[in-house]
């Protein structure tokens, strides 16, 4: 049995039951600009309780299925313990000081990004907190990131929105803005200097100077206590300024959204794919895709680079910290475009 870090767990991951029968409204930010074509959208799916819902599928897991996870033996424990390798750091990284673009893995979801002059952090986790221990190190001390203009918070998990990191982004950027879904205000707010809060509902752009960047769905759920579930929206962004596109997946399990952002969106050149906590996968398939998946999902929105991401920083369930780059290194023909080796601190615009 194996039940440490069950309370911390519990909180990350959570767990409801699928409710049948739901009376479903909507919701949307009316401040926003709304890019999805069909006139049958209508926004963002709630249930009666304005729970948010996912587009196609329901999130079914219960108490009992966490406890047969966390109760239950890893088929892969001995090699877990055993593997020594962690993510590859370039120890000489930089921040350009020009202006250049540039697209720097920081760990798990966490990226630095510079496109047209603007610079935007993804889900940073800059310190390690009650929950969360790095396995690998920032490529640069968080003292040394530039001014940031946007800082982008996917959803509201504890391993992508980080109360310290947020404060610390705050403190030093009086000027940044803060893109996240609907209803993730009210989470944030206090741990701010008084920046402004663009909430988005899916299909829906922010109001940003320089650089069109949208709100799109995922399959994942939201909760940071135990009586939050699904009140804050989760979902990915989608960043395009004269021809380069940079789509960021944030947390989702696979499904059918990934041909209706296709569709809408068009072929995004850079993807940045979830591949980790992924196992077991009974439990996890719901939140978190697989490698293999991301694979399938990659070439369903028919993207050109392929930057895995969402592995080898945290340890937050059964597999190996390395694995997920494994399965991708051995699958590479598979993939229709090209695979970047995420190496932390490298710029890996092409």
């Amino acid at each position: 049995m194996r039940i440490k870090v069950w309370v911390p767990v519990f909180l990350l991951l959570g767990c409801a039951s699928a409710e049948e029968d739901l009376k479903v409204s909507y919701m949307h930010n009316p401040a926003l600009k709304t890019i999805h074509p069909a006139e049958s959208w209508k926004g963002n799916p709630v249930d009666q309780d304005g729970r948010f819902l996912n587009l196609y599928h329901k999130f079914d897991s219960s108490f009992g299925d966490l406890w047969k996870w966390k109760t239950s033996a890893n088929p892969q424990k001995e090699e877990k313990e055993s593997e020594t390798r962690k993510l590859e750091v370039n120890e000489q990284a930089n921040i350009p000081e020009d202006d250049e673009d540039y697209l720097i893995w920081l760990g798990h979801a966490s990226f630095l990004i510079r496109i047209n002059g603007k610079v935007m952090i993804t889900d940073p986790i800059l310190f390690d907190n009650f929950f969360l221990k790095r396995e690998s190190p920032l490529p640069f001390p968080a003292e040394d990131l530039p001014a940031i203009d946007y800082l982008l918070i996917s959803h509201n998990h504890r391993d992508h929105c980080d109360k310290k990191s947020i404060q610390f982004l705050s403190e030093k950027n009086p000027g940044m803005e803060i893109l996240t879904g609907l209803k993730l205000g009210k989470v944030i707010r206090d741990w701010t200097r008084g920046q402004e809060i663009q909430e988005a509902g899916w299909y829906q752009q922010y109001q940003t100077a320089d650089l069109t960047i949208t709100y799109l769905p995922s399959r994942h759920w939201s909760r940071r206590w135990l009586w939050d579930l699904n009140e804050n929206l989760w979902g990915g962004f989608h960043i395009a300024h004269n021809g380069k596109t940079v789509y960021f997946m944030g947390d989702s399990g696979f499904g059918k959204h990934f041909e209706d952002i296709r569709q809408i969106m068009g072929n995004p050149e850079y993807c940045l794919m979830g591949v980790g906590a992924y196992k077991p996968e009974w439990f996890m398939s719901q939140a978190h895709i697989s490698p293999q998946d991301a694979i399938e999902a990659f070439n369903i929105l028919g993207g050109r680079y392929f930057i895995p991401m969402h592995y080898g920083t945290f340890d937050l369930s059964d597999e190996p910290r390395m694995e997920p780059w494994d399965i991708l290194n051995s699958n590479q023909k598979e993939i229709n475009g090209n695979l970047i080796a995420p190496v932390l601190g490298n710029n890996l615009f092409q």
